[in-house]
């Protein structure tokens, strides 16, 4: 069938607007009609080619959107369906069978490789071939494939325009506090970076209780909305020492400390500002071969623990639906994050989010 999608042509250039061709779904497949898509920090890091996805490839993977048509094996959903599409992952693993499929063991390939996992592909444009099902979905684009593993049923009346963010960049700043960290409540929580995965933290990190909520950020406006939305404590490190200023805040370092921003200085203060036994996230997506140097005196003697977090350890099925029914209540406005854009206005999108000037973009298809 005919779509309309944004094309990734050139590393770090501009997508292109184009018309192409989308397979039928599959047995095991799902057409969706994409209603809105959120852009993600990790679709500009592959579009830069910082990832080894193919180009040219339909990016996008917070997609929500209407279910059109099923494979005769898809039993999860039908036609009608509201959906909020997500990571996806295979689902045999030793990681999905313990309900951890955000470390499904083949996380990377059904994500980056941008095919099919047989390795064939779903779009394609009068014979080239346009690398698509990006995280399963390739949501850049009126229409996508996926499969039952990476779509969650949402109310019918959900608001889809706004929930396709829940699928990466919400659910992985929400779920690092919520269920990897596990915030306490009365604990201490700092985020480095208050972008949309910061502060989808920072709204989290109210949630469970936390009593002292810190966001860090070299954007005063970011930090300014980081208290409207349950910041207690706002630093900006172009004019705060970041490490002595959260140890004279809590006495003695944090409990938790959250690193959005994949940078290895960043990291460090971030574990440097950990309290004895406190616990440092890092979920930001960094160039393969980074690494991390730590003080090993200060990291082993105080009991200080580092983790990886993807996804937010998630289970997709159960914890997009919590975040809607949170909204909805009233207490995780992620909504005051958006700004909506057209798909011919992406390149826009992806500039005003790269600027600051928009925390979390969603281009709508109509």
């Amino acid at each position: 069938m005919k779509i309309k999608a944004a094309v990734a042509r050139e590393k770090g250039g501009p997508l292109s607007i184009e018309t192409l061709d989308l397979e039928e779904p599959r047995e095991d497949e799902i057409l969706v009609r994409v209603v809105a898509t959120g852009v993600c920090h990790t679709d500009l890091v592959v579009r830069d080619g910082l990832l080894p996805t193919p180009h040219p490839v339909v990016l996008g993977h917070e997609g929500a959107g209407v279910v059109e048509r099923v494979g005769r094996n898809v039993h999860k959903v039908a036609p009608g369906d509201a959906v909020v599409m997500t990571y996806d992952s295979c689902g045999s693993c030793p990681a999905c069978a313990a309900h951890a499929q955000s470390y499904c063991h083949a996380f990377f390939p059904r994500n980056f490789f941008a095919t099919r996992p047989d390795g064939t592909g779903t779009i394609s444009k009068d014979g080239e071939i346009i690398h698509g099902n990006f995280f399963g979905q390739s949501s850049f684009a009126t229409h996508a494939l996926c499969r039952e593993s990476n779509v969650v049923k949402v109310p019918a009346d959900a608001p889809l325009e706004l929930l396709g963010p829940l699928a990466c960049g919400v659910q992985t700043g929400a779920g690092a506090v919520m269920n990897a960290l596990r915030v306490s409540a009365g604990a201490s929580f700092a985020v480095f970076g208050a972008g949309s995965v910061g502060l989808s933290a920072v709204m989290a990190a109210r949630v469970v209780g936390a009593t002292t909520i810190v966001a860090i950020d070299l954007h005063d406006a970011r930090l300014d909305f980081a208290r409207s939305v349950g910041a207690t404590h706002t630093l900006n490190p172009s004019r705060d020492d970041i490490v002595a200023s959260l140890t004279a805040l809590t006495g003695y370092g944090v409990d938790f400390t959250l690193d959005t921003t994949g940078v290895a200085a960043v990291i460090r203060q971030a574990v440097e500002s950990l309290a004895p036994r406190g616990t440092c996230g890092v979920l930001g997506a960094s160039a393969e071969g980074s690494e991390i140097t730590l003080d090993e005196v200060h990291f082993m003697s105080g009991g200080r623990r580092l983790m990886g977090i993807v996804e937010g350890e998630s289970t997709p099925d159960t914890f997009i639906p919590m975040l809607i029914r949170l909204h909805r209540a009233g207490m995780f406005p992620f909504d005051r994050m958006v700004k909506f854009y057209a798909l011919d206005e992406i390149n826009e999108a992806i500039a005003d989010s790269l600027d600051g000037r928009t925390i979390k973009p969603i281009v709508k298809m109509q």
